[in-house]
């Protein structure tokens, strides 16, 4: 029983990273290119709708899919349930972000911004038909085949937003390539679950499911409205080629933080769900997904930030300078995120959704604080209370998941602090290189080489268990190849 568990979560964890390569890095990729096609102006107009289609999403979904994940018997009208509640709640939200998108648009000083929204708003119905085949994948840990979907749909959309930015269209081939990805995902993933929905609906399964999610839609709203009211903020106090800037640096601190914190909380979440009435074994299993997890993480942000002015002018320009510093205080910010939501995890698979929803408004209370004086002093500070932030919401988050598996904050932070010290160390002498005033092509190798060097000769010294398990599982999967 211990293998095959073993062996579900290690194939979920590959398929999911890949998956989340396939999408996310993919469409990086598209980015780089958009990047030099498009202006900071341009990425900063669609930065603007971004709370508003984030926020309707959160709604159409309204918990319901991790109900549904969560659920251990489950029914097929729990999902004709769930299918007909999302449609019919995202052609409502549709509507409404159609008729208030002129208001939207008086509000950002941003003329075009009426029409994007009009077009763009469609990918909420479009996600919404999604949502069933999706959960059905997750709830079988099958992301092998979500894998091929998000291949298929990230390379097409990606042609079709060049192919629009090189015919000149501008902030609409950001548009093209949004709304294609997310049809072309939908699409497929029907054509590979084979789920139809029958006409039922099922107060009393309604009801259920809601009693769950409701507190989780509540959660994912007031976070949702948290992770963009910085577009909100500097698109409305600074110029939109400033909130371009922004968005840039966060989509690259989203290829490792953000897709990092997707792959494990997608099979951590199933996988736990299973063995939520053991306990010993759901403390053990959730402590080794911690410290292997931000051996991960703290690696890849702290190395991003150590060489975010090299990689940053590489890829896409010099005239997205400006977002270097900007990233470097994200990615400080972000090392912690994947910690955030394997804490809040245990909180969903022990049921405990109500302490999911007090968590949430009590760290958005106190995150008022560094919006304000971005509003005031500048969008630096407010990054940095960011960073602030995200290490109380840590204590927070582990003060309550710890009393129900017995594993306090002081044990976790005991448990990844090697791999914090051995990240940070490697990070600093790697930043020390950027500051030589060499050509940024022959610094980023450099740094490259010299922190996968150190880093992989202080983990052979010290023998953390976390990282020999990584480095067995490394050499399995290329003998396997």
């Amino acid at each position: 029983m211990q293998e095959s568990l073993k062996d579900k979560t290690v194939r979920g964890v590959g398929w999911s990273f890949i998956d989340n390569i396939a999408s996310s890095g993919i469409t990086f990729l598209v980015g780089l290119i958009l990047a030099r096609l498009l202006t900071p102006e341009e990425y900063g107009v669609m930065a603007m709708i971004a709370i508003f289609i984030a926020v309707s999403n959160s709604i159409i979904d309204s918990g319901f899919s991790n109900a549904l994940i969560r659920k251990v018997h489950i029914n097929r009208i729990d999902y004709n349930t769930v299918f007909y509640f999302n449609i019919v709640v995202s052609i409502v939200l549709y509507i409404s972000l159609f008729l208030a998108s002129p208001a939207i648009s008086v509000f950002f000083k941003e003329p075009i911004l009426m029409e994007v929204m009009r077009i763009i708003g469609f990918i909420l119905i479009i996600n919404a038909l999604s949502i069933i085949p999706r959960t059905i994948f997750v709830r079988n840990v099958n992301f092998k085949t979500q894998t091929k979907v998000s291949l298929i749909s990230s390379i097409s959309s990606g042609f079709v937003g060049i192919g629009m930015a090189l015919a000149g269209m501008g902030v609409w081939s950001l548009v093209g390539q949004q709304l294609s990805r997310q049809l072309l995902n939908t699409l497929f993933l029907w054509i590979f679950c084979k789920w139809y929905p029958n006409f039922e609906f099922s107060i009393k399964s309604f009801n259920e499911l809601f009693g769950f999610g409701s507190k989780l839609l509540l959660s994912g709203l007031i976070n949702t409205i948290y992770k963009n009211i910085y577009y909100i903020i500097i698109g409305r106090f600074y110029a939109s080629s400033i909130l371009g800037q922004y968005t840039r640096a966060e989509q690259f601190n989203t290829i490792f933080s953000s897709n990092l914190t997707t792959v494990v909380q997608r099979v951590s979440y199933p996988v736990l769900s299973s063995i939520q009435e053991e306990s010993e074994r759901l403390r053990e299993a959730y402590r080794k997904v911690i410290k292997t997890t931000m051996l991960i993480s703290f690696a890849c942000m702290l190395g991003l930030a150590a060489v975010a002015k090299p990689l940053i002018l590489i890829l896409i320009g010099a005239k997205w300078l400006p977002a270097v510093y900007f990233l470097q205080i994200i990615c400080f910010a972000g090392m912690l995120y994947p910690l955030h939501a394997i804490n809040l995890n245990i909180l969903q698979v022990k049921g405990r959704s109500d302490l999911f929803l007090k968590l949430e408004i009590i760290k958005k209370i106190i995150a008022v604080g560094p919006i304000m004086i971005g509003i005031y002093c500048g969008i630096e500070y407010m990054l940095w209370g960011s960073v602030v932030i995200s290490f109380i919401a840590y204590f927070l988050n582990s003060y309550y998941s710890a009393g129900l598996i017995d594993y306090p904050a002081i044990d976790q932070l005991k448990d990844i602090l090697p791999t914090f010290l051995t990240s940070l160390t490697v990070a600093f002498i790697m930043w020390c290189v950027s500051l030589l005033d060499w050509s940024v092509y022959l610094l980023l190798p450099i740094q490259l080489v010299l922190g996968i060097l150190l880093a992989f000769f202080i983990y052979e010294k010290i023998k953390l268990p976390e990282y020999l398990e990584l480095k067995q599982l490394g050499i399995s999967l290329l003998k396997r190849k």
